[in-house]
């Protein structure tokens, strides 16, 4: 059987909603061995978010699968012993309560790097643990306005747009899947462990590396340019007799095998709107109304197939059904199937990297609130009997494999 590689990583896990549990899932993909400690006595804020299946979130199983999960109260002197006695062996810890909480429950890093000084504390916050913003609270949408992501997003003539996906939560849970792997790696050539401070601002801003360029090199800001990309063209969507399409000439050599051999206007090779891709940027209207001209002559279909014929970048703009259903999606093993214990047979994305020695694997489904309260806190050494007078006095909540079926 293939090892994973992030096997032997023990990481406790007290994030919730989606930057926190992204990161930790995508640790437990790669075979670590993470422990979820959601909040007594609802748990996760995504449990209480649909679709529902038999009552359990689809939101919440789509990013907490191969992760054990307690439901422990860390406002009674006994859950946070608990804790403490989890932290002590932990290699990884993933917290992203607003800055200051931490402190004020006793699990801050001073805390536990006291407990544990190998540990590897995360914290993943709206705007980070310094600044004049820091004790604001602050979700993927403020992070989108602040970085000005939405300013640069939607139609020329349009309102300001948000990105279509939480793009700042994902940036910060990749930024501190890489941060987390960097410290893991320097603390196993002999290195301490350490606190690392992840920003939802931060890490969007930092991907945005063309506008600053743009904006560091010419003094140009940014302006909503629908499809269009800023410094090269065509590379966008366009129009045609059926619907859009997106087209990709972004070099001398595309744009006259496009001119030449697809649209048949060979006369734009010398056209001085046209003559250079930065030229081309510059007059990207009027190249757009010339092009579409041309394009809404025939069907996507048509199109698509003549700019594959000569190799020129293109492709169909889908809705997220389509996208799900598409073959090449559906070659690469994007979507996966698994059986959840109330659920039944459920789909789920995909591994994005292929590793040809330790691949991603899905081992486990997400867990139902508390279910892993019995099997964790016995490997602690908790004996069964104090396992279940935890439940009675308000310690644990949830399925501990001692109250009943179906976890409730």
């Amino acid at each position: 059987m293939m090892k994973q590689a992030l096997e032997g990583m023990k990481v406790v896990d007290l994030s919730q909603v989606l930057a926190g549990p992204y990161c930790t899932m995508v640790l437990g993909d790669m075979g670590a061995d993470v422990i979820k400690v959601e909040k007594y006595p609802i748990g996760d804020d995504t449990r209480s978010m649909g679709p529902y299946i038999d009552e359990e979130s689809y939101m919440y199983m789509m990013v907490n699968r191969n992760k054990r999960g307690v439901c422990l109260n860390l406002k009674e002197e006994a859950g946070l012993r608990v804790l403490y006695d989890l932290v002590k062996d932990a290699d990884v810890f993933v917290e992203n309560y607003r800055p200051g909480t931490t402190k004020k429950l006793g699990i801050d890093y001073d805390t536990l790097k006291e407990i544990n000084p190998n540990l590897i504390y995360c914290s993943i916050s709206g705007y980070g643990q310094t600044g004049p913003y820091s004790k604001k609270g602050g979700f993927d949408i403020m992070a989108q306005g602040l970085s000005g992501m939405i300013d640069m997003t939607g139609d020329k003539e349009g309102k300001p747009a948000k990105v279509g996906i939480a793009i700042h939560d994902i940036a910060a849970a990749q930024t501190a899947i890489q941060s987390i792997l960097s410290a893991y790696i320097h603390r196993l050539k002999g290195g301490e462990g350490q606190y690392i401070d992840i920003s939802l601002v931060d890490a969007g801003l930092a991907w945005t590396v063309w506008e600053a360029a743009a904006y560091f090199g010419k003094g140009e800001v940014p302006k909503r340019n629908g499809t269009a990309h800023r410094v090269s063209a065509p590379y966008q969507g366009f129009k045609t007799k059926d619907g859009f399409i997106l087209i990709g000439a972004g070099n001398q050599k595309l744009w006259e095998k496009l001119c030449l051999y697809v649209l048949k206007k060979p006369e734009w090779i010398k056209d001085q709107r046209f003559l250079t891709n930065s030229i081309r940027a510059e007059n990207v209207a009027e190249l757009e109304a010339e092009m579409e001209q041309v394009l809404t002559k025939e069907s996507s279909d048509y199109w698509l197939q003549l700019l594959d014929q000569y190799g020129i970048p293109s492709g169909p703009i889908l809705s997220y059904d389509e996208a799900l259903n598409n073959e090449q999606i559906q070659s690469r093993d994007m979507i996966l199937e698994y059986e959840h214990p109330v659920g039944g047979l459920m789909k789920t994305l995909g591994f994005p990297a292929k590793f040809s020695e330790t691949p991603g694997k899905l081992t486990k489904p997400a867990p139902l609130l508390g279910q892993h309260n019995k099997e964790v806190l016995t490997e602690l050494g908790y004996a069964v009997e104090e396992v279940e007078r935890f439940v009675d006095e308000g310690v644990l909540h949830g399925r501990n494999d001692l109250v009943d079926a179906t976890g409730r």
